[in-house]
């Protein structure tokens, strides 16, 4: 019935050309499908009746009320013209005021018929109105009862005469066309009877005009198990078809190079956590299928060295390895660390920036074509078509996010043969976003820290504590100690009360007079923002003044003191990323969060999350349940094939778990679309794990369900 589906929206009965070009524009509606799926975002009980009287306070709820009007009048001119409805519950009166659409509105309704409308109530000089209610003719034998949708109306659609009432008798219109009866389930029947799903017409049905508060829940849990079941047999899908078909090296060896580092240069015993994750990646490089690999690890728990222990693997089986990191600042500290191991076990190493010279670059070039080079450690220039590795066998990649899935794709093509991937973040990830995310990445977690670290004393503080914060500052000036303050902000702006890098710098010098402050904010160009980030990695610049450019990539030990200034406006693992530049020394160090005093209940509890603990999973659990995945969404630039419209991966983890079953099941009664172990032709170019370019990947959702609906081989479940 996909000819029903795809029905164009402005043959609906009410709809025609013009009014169907406003509800593709708006929101994306342009034919049934579109529409049947356009769910209202919440859903109110119409089975009470409030009385005007009834009313108390500000903030009030959308509710209704039954009565007549009594008049009517336009008022104002100009844009402040409006239609003013005077309106009687038989005991009081209210206004309800409309100001778009007036002629049409003036006509719609008259003094003689009883009517219900429902909105939101609000207080205007001691009296209550309602703006733009919803209104409809009471008919005694069919009162309203149950649930009714709320959908989203833009300006534009309400100015064209549209109303949430409109969307609802649409949707009404559709589902009485013989069609909607013939709908096909877009659901395998033995995953719906496995886990007790709604079937899709009802649940449909149910999630427009719901008869109970149960069945809305029912049929709310049927679409987003179906949004998250069709987003993990995408991602998974995906993810064996390319491990099935993309060859890896074979790396059977832990020699002289691992084990000579490992057994006499050791700086520090390895903790439980990083052992676990060598011995899984260690276990990768054995299959002779591709690794592909996401190291989540806090701020400190040492990654560097896992990733310095991976290459070494690689090295010691004949091949070479890169690490990869966003900026030259990073770049540099990799290759200062790694290059102090490497030269006790004659590991050759080197740097390859954006600031290489031409005769160093010449015998980077050279090196790394007739294998004399071990390791090169850079930047983006490690992308570049010259950059050619005579074997290369393993890349590293620090802070993956910051590269675009294209930049990342060049590295896979360095060579017949694609590396094995190890892709490293600091930004600890929830288990449910990981899961979806990173669906088509194998996931490792350091999940414990070194010993011997003194926590971060972290503490809120509001404007009235400055001086508080001042003394503490200079007190760690005085020991020798160098601090941070981070802005919101690079310039000052009328349009927000927010402190600004531009001030707080003016600020800095003249309150710590004599101390040398540098400076970093992301317009600067690159080689003054590296040139101020040196003062400050030297030592020469006792205080830098940024913005959040230093969330990543800094590694100052000296320094002890990190001040967020409207620490309010940062999501909490924003907040943890920034905190983590300090405490990377022996010495105590402070993470100062300055708020707002009046800031509301829900910010406080933000901020003193922050000041309990400084497990960076629990920080990060808490902030999407908080704020929602969208921004950490956004941050890890994953470029994630779907949108979800009713699930939510703060909130439903379950839901995702049993959908991940089922799409596992699923799989596993696929015929494989190419042979285990097969490899492409030597000629063709290898994607990034997440490249979305495969046709199969950019098919719609529908399309997707019914590819899988016919693949599936149900004999082969249990």
């Amino acid at each position: 019935m996909a000819e029903f589906f795809d029905t164009e929206i402005k043959y609906l009965k009410g709809v025609g050309e013009a009014r169907a070009k406003t509800l593709t524009k708006e929101i994306g509606v342009a034919n049934f499908r579109d529409l049947l799926y356009y769910f209202p975002f919440r859903h109110i009980d119409r089975s009470r009746f409030y009385s005007i009287g009834d009313l108390h306070g500000e903030d009030l709820p959308a509710l209704q009320i039954r009565g007549r009007f009594i008049s009517f009048s336009q008022e104002g001119e100009g844009a402040r013209k409006r239609l003013v409805g005077l309106f009687s519950d038989g005991k009081k009166l209210m206004e309800t005021v409309w100001f778009n659409n007036l002629k049409y509105f003036s006509s719609a309704y008259n003094t003689s018929t009883e009517y219900v409308i429902f909105g939101k109530p609000q207080l205007y000089h001691h009296a209550y109105s309602m703006i733009h209610p919803e209104v409809e003719a009471y008919n005694p034998e069919k009162p309203p009862t149950g649930f009714r949708g709320v959908y989203t109306i833009t300006e534009p659609m309400r100015k064209k005469g549209f109303s949430v009432i409109t969307i609802r008798r649409m949707v009404e219109e559709v589902m009485k066309l013989p069609g909607f009866t013939k709908i096909p389930e877009t659901l395998p029947q033995e995953i719906i009877a496995r886990y007790h799903l709604m079937p899709l017409r009802e649940a449909m049905i149910n999630m427009h005009f719901p008869k109970s508060p149960e069945l809305l829940q029912k049929a709310i849990e049927r679409f987003k198990f179906e949004e998250l079941y069709y987003v993990e047999l995408n991602i998974l899908r995906f993810s064996m078809e390319r491990g099935a078909r993309i060859k890896g090296h074979t790396l059977t060896r832990i020699g002289e190079y691992f084990n000579g580092f490992y057994q006499k240069f050791l700086p520090f015993a390895l903790t439980g956590a990083q052992q676990r994750v060598l011995k899984e990646i260690w276990a990768d490089m054995k299959t002779g299928r591709q690794m592909n690999r996401l190291l989540q690890g806090d701020v400190g728990s040492g990654k560097t060295m896992v990733a310095f222990l991976t290459a070494l693997m690689a090295v010691d089986n004949g091949f070479q390895a890169s690490i990869m990191a966003p900026t030259e600042i990073l770049a540099t500290q990799h290759y200062e660390t790694i290059s102090k191991w490497g030269t006790q076990i004659g590991l050759k190493v080197a740097l390859l920036t954006g600031s290489t010279r031409q005769k160093a670059r010449r015998e980077i070039h050279e090196s790394l074509l007739d294998g004399r080079l071990n390791l090169l450690i850079g930047t983006h220039a490690l992308l570049e078509d010259k950059v050619q590795f005579q074997k290369l066998g393993v890349v590293v990649i620090d802070e993956q996010h910051r590269f675009g899935v294209a930049q990342r794709a060049r590295m896979w093509n360095k060579g017949e043969i694609a590396p094995h991937v190890l892709v490293m973040t600091a930004t600890p990830i929830p288990r449910t976003l990981a899961m979806t995310v990173y669906g088509d990445l194998d996931v490792s977690v350091i999940d414990e820290l070194p010993p011997g670290r003194t926590p971060i004393n972290t503490m809120v503080r509001w404007d009235s504590n400055r001086v508080e914060v001042d003394n503490l500052i200079f007190s760690q000036l005085k020991r020798g100690r160098q601090v941070y303050i981070v802005y919101p902000l690079i310039k000052d702006s009328e349009k927000t009360d927010l402190k600004s890098l531009e001030l707080g710098y003016q600020r800095t010098c003249d309150t710590f007079v004599g101390v040398p402050v540098c400076y970093v904010h992301g317009q600067m160009k690159p080689e003054e923002k590296d040139r101020q980030m040196s003062l400050f990695v030297s030592g020469e610049a006792r205080i830098m003044v940024a913005t959040t450019v230093i969330e990543v990539g800094v590694n100052v030990p000296n320094a002890t003191v990190m001040v967020i200034e409207n620490a309010e406006r940062f999501g909490l693992s924003q907040l943890h990323q920034l905190r983590g530049r300090v405490g990377r020394g022996a010495e105590q160090s402070y993470c100062i969060l300055m708020g707002k005093q009046t800031s509301g209940a829900e910010t406080k509890k933000r901020l003193s999350i922050m000041a309990e603990t400084t497990d960076g999973f629990l920080i990060s659990e808490a902030d999407m349940k908080m704020r929602g995945p969208g921004d950490m969404e956004g941050t890890l630039q994953s470029g994630m094939p779907f949108n979800l419209r009713v699930a939510n991966l703060a909130k439903d983890g379950q839901i995702l778990t049993r959908a991940r079953e089922a799409a596992l099941v699923v799989l596993g009664g696929t015929q494989p679309l190419l042979s285990p172990g097969a490899a492409p032709s030597p000629n063709e170019k290898i994607n990034s794990p997440i490249a979305l370019n495969d046709p199969d990947i950019t098919m719609t959702r529908h399309e997707l369900k019914l590819r899988f609906a016919r693949e599936v081989d149900w004999s082969l479940i249990s």
